[in-house]
């Protein structure tokens, strides 16, 4: 491991020693951010519920990068954790991507931001999670520094165990900032799609790909879909 990746895997490892199990999502990001030498990262984790869960986000590129993936249900993110692999997108202004959504999506609302890179994070055998790394430079990491990532992915996944272990065994939703889109992604989402699908007697999944649906028609985010659904009296997307 180059003494950059050593240097980050150390400080992310002192960080899950050092501070409490609400801070460790924000401060790993920031430590994998800066590490890296990306501009900008986001975790997540899979669970039960009909969502990723998003634990952080570096900043609001990182955010809105997140929030486009969450919508579309496509990208390197949701590609790394479902195959276990990581998946590089090295120049997203020139190269076609297999996500045609995402990649419509990102030129035109982070025209920016020219690669991503998503490391699935593994708890044994089991994909735990993964972590988004974006850029506003192509190439932004080559082979042998997109290798040392996945190194440094590995001590994220020991950091965010007892993240994980907070998240499954507690009824309430979790108070990272921001808060409004953490609730989005963890308890409300779950919650109106229940309500959704109780209401138009449709499957869970099915309730969740309408509201996704809804949400990419009209350009809004999942979030105001999810908020309008909760809302009293509902509205059906």
């Amino acid at each position: 491991m180059t003494s950059k990746a050593a240097e980050t895997a150390r400080l992310v490892a002192k960080v899950a020693a050092d501070a409490d199990a609400e801070e460790i999502p924000r401060l790993v990001c920031a430590a994998v951010s800066e590490g890296l030498g990306v501009d900008g990262a986001t975790l997540s984790l899979l669970t039960d519920t009909p969502s990723r869960q998003l634990l952080a986000a570096s900043d609001d590129d990182a955010l809105l990068l997140e929030e486009i993936q969450f919508t579309v249900l496509e990208g390197p993110c949701l590609t790394a954790a479902n195959r276990g692999e990581t998946v590089a997108v090295d120049d997203l202004r020139h190269d076609v991507t297999p996500w045609p959504l995402f990649g419509a999506s990102v030129r035109e609302r982070l025209p920016h931001i020219a690669s991503v890179y998503a490391l699935p994070l593994f708890f044994g055998d089991y994909v735990l999670g993964s972590v988004d790394l974006l850029a506003r430079r192509a190439h932004a990491l080559d082979a042998r520094e997109l290798e040392q990532a996945e190194d440094v992915a590995e001590a994220v996944s020991v950091a965010l165990m007892s993240t994980r272990d907070m998240l499954l065994s507690g009824g309430e939703p979790p108070a990272w900032e921001p808060e409004e889109i953490v609730r989005a992604h963890w308890f409300d989402t779950a919650r109106a799609v229940g309500a959704l699908a109780s209401r138009q007697g449709i499957a869970p999944e099915d309730a969740l790909a309408r509201m996704r649906a809804e949400a990419f028609r009209t350009g809004t985010s999942l979030a105001d879909i999810t908020a309008d659904i909760l809302r009293d009296p509902p509205r059906d997307p």
